[in-house]
């Protein structure tokens, strides 16, 4: 009998027992009292600080931690996603992010002697052998620190914060764990996680999509009041935060956080704008297909074409391990290692939080891919998309751990150009113009995700920050600006929108990373761009891509596309060739669906 892969992660050889892991445990009581330690280290070392022995130890010291804070909050995130009614891992939850918050006063005060040692000192410490390799890293955190409030100020607030800032996520994640909505399939009512029933948005009975987002609409809007407390909360807490450190831009952290600049995220924007009929050329074809005058939104991730196959699991590995291994057989390699290991949750069961991610651990410097596979090509797009951020991570597991930091608009790079090697594999071994064009509306999806979707919501987070400014906004008013923003991102393509999409949708609440949303389309475009060239140069290119990704912690993104591509990202002219090689395909479906 065959054997199967593992559908469910292994996080025991990570620290066994779950939730109620001794070994979990004992671990951050060893972290506590290390940042206890670099915490009294710091505030003893002052002006000794500028001795290199002392200044190389507390590094040595804050990587260490880092590291290890980065474990320990991975796993939590394991945990919670896994079973959303894991108590035991909430209230573990809470203990890492007062570690975390610990461990932030320590850097806050470490950053603070940053700043007195003079510029001369400087520049010979960071020529230091032990040191050259993240000076990068450490002029960039020299350079905030400089940026924000006093030490004492930024030690308050990031105190606050654990329970104040980042618990107006975790009311988040707990209306989201205890949510459930009830369909009726094959004459039976089900109750589905929200995980679950996104996926019946891709359903092809047009019937079960509408009725999946009525009752989606039904259950979000039950939750509006609560949400709409969290988001106001939330961007409430930034927009004081920035108003005390003298920033007049909600855009200045994200951008600084994606190490870009403003000019770079306008020409983005620019160039694809300049191509907005064509994707609204696609909708309306797809609207005529599907027999409608006019998409709602249930309709967009809506399948086209006859061919529908479910792909299994396992089928889905075979083809992104095969597909790997034509451009780069490490990947391939890195691939079968994760499935075969059990590296992926992709069970589909009530339970677990929606959408999919992966997160490292770098103590075991091991990686782990959460998702909820139901069978479809978007299913295999994501499997495939959540390696691609593995890949990434296992590149750079050999650089200094302050190197490995990289943004996640370069991190989406990663992860949108595996879904890329596989799609493109996959329309160009079609078997008939049938799945050609199943296979070239699935990659369309994404185009419009990245284009439109992602506007959206970078258009309502604006919109609403201006909003905030004066005070709180209503459900009603978050609903409203979340129309319009889809509206205007779309086109006006559509004949229905998802007005609660800003309840439903995690990113809004993630209090790490203001605006995750950019990040995606940038990865998206820059993948394709770096995806053009590993076609043009082809094998010889793979070492290269390895280089490119290894520098993604310890470069400006502008600096990134010039050192590894001879391309100025600033300028319009390198997204729109981006943006043409994505909307190429809409030609192609439309000569394939001519007749429609």
């Amino acid at each position: 009998m065959e054997k199967t892969l593992p559908q469910r992660w292994d996080l025991e050889v990570l620290f066994p027992g779950g939730s109620e892991s001794e070994a979990f445990r004992s671990f951050l009581a060893e972290l506590e009292k290390d940042i206890a330690a670099l915490q009294a280290q710091v505030e003893k070392a002052d002006l000794a600080l500028q001795e290199k022995k002392t200044f190389v130890e507390i590094i040595d010291s804050v990587q260490a931690i880092s590291v290890r804070t980065r474990q320990a909050g991975a796993f939590i995130s394991c945990l919670t996603a896994q079973n959303m009614k894991d108590e035991a891992a909430k209230m573990l939850g809470g203990r890492v992010k007062s570690i975390s918050a610990a461990f932030g006063s320590a850097l806050t005060r470490w950053e603070e002697h940053l700043l007195k040692i003079d510029e001369a000192k400087w520049e010979a410490l960071l020529a230091e052998e032990e040191l050259s390799a993240i000076a990068f890293n450490l002029n960039e955190r020299r350079r905030r620190a400089q940026e924000k409030l006093s030490p004492e100020q930024e030690v308050l607030a990031n105190d606050l914060a654990v329970d104040g800032y980042h618990a107006w996520q975790d009311l988040y994640n707990a209306v989201v764990g205890r949510m459930t909505i009830e369909v009726e399939l094959d004459g039976e009512k089900k109750q589905l996680s929200v995980g679950q029933a996104s996926n019946l948005m891709s359903h092809p009975d047009r019937a079960v999509r509408k009725q999946a987002f009525e009752k989606w609409l039904e259950a979000w809007g039950n939750e509006t009041e609560l949400c709409a407390q969290a988001l106001n909360h939330l961007g409430g807490f930034r927009l004081a935060l920035y108003r005390h450190r003298g920033w007049d831009s909600v855009l200045r952290e994200p951008l600084d956080i994606g190490r870009m600049q403003e000019k770079t995220l306008d020409a983005m924007w620019q160039a694809i704008n300049n191509r907005k009929d064509r994707l609204v050329a696609y909708l309306e074809r797809k609207a005529k297909l599907i027999g409608v005058e006019k998409l709602s939104w249930y309709d967009i991730s809506a399948p086209v074409g006859s061919t529908h196959k479910k792909v299994s699991y396992d089928e889905a590995a075979a083809l992104i391990v095969e597909n790997f291994d034509r451009f780069n057989p490490k990947m391939a390699e890195f691939a079968q290692l994760a499935f075969d290991d059990a590296w992926i949750e992709a069970e589909d069961r009530p339970g677990k939080r929606p959408g999919g991610f992966c997160t490292s651990f770098p103590v075991s410097k091991q990686s782990r891919v959460f998702m909820t596979y139901a069978g479809n090509a978007s299913n295999v797009s994501t499997l495939a998309h959540e390696l691609g951020h593995a890949y990434h991570q296992q590149v750079m597991w050999d650089l200094p751990p302050l190197a490995q930091n990289y943004a996640m608009n370069v991190a989406e790079t990663a992860s949108t150009f595996a879904e890329m090697i596989l799609a493109d594999a996959a329309v160009k071994n079609a078997a008939n113009d049938d799945e050609k064009l199943v296979l070239l509306e699935d990659k369309l999806q994404s185009v419009v995700a990245f284009f439109m979707n992602i506007q959206a919501r970078f258009l309502f987070e604006k919109n609403f920050y201006e909003a905030r400014k004066n005070g709180l906004v209503s459900a009603a008013d978050l609903d409203r600006l979340m129309t319009e923003a889809q509206q205007e991102a779309y086109a006006g393509a559509l004949a229905e929108y998802e007005p609660h999409f800003w309840a439903s949708k995690l990113h809004f609440y993630i209090t790490t990373y203001p605006f995750y949303n950019f990040p995606y389309t940038f990865g998206y475009l820059f993948s394709l761009s770096v995806y053009a060239r590993a076609l043009a140069e082809g094998e010889s290119f793979a070492d290269k891509y390895d280089a490119l990704l290894r520098d993604t912690g310890r470069l400006m993104v502008e600096d990134l596309a010039q050192t590894h591509l001879g391309e100025d990202m600033t300028q319009v002219e390198f997204w729109q060739a981006a943006v043409d090689l994505a909307v190429a395909d809409i030609d192609e479906f439309l000569r394939l669906t001519e007749e429609a």
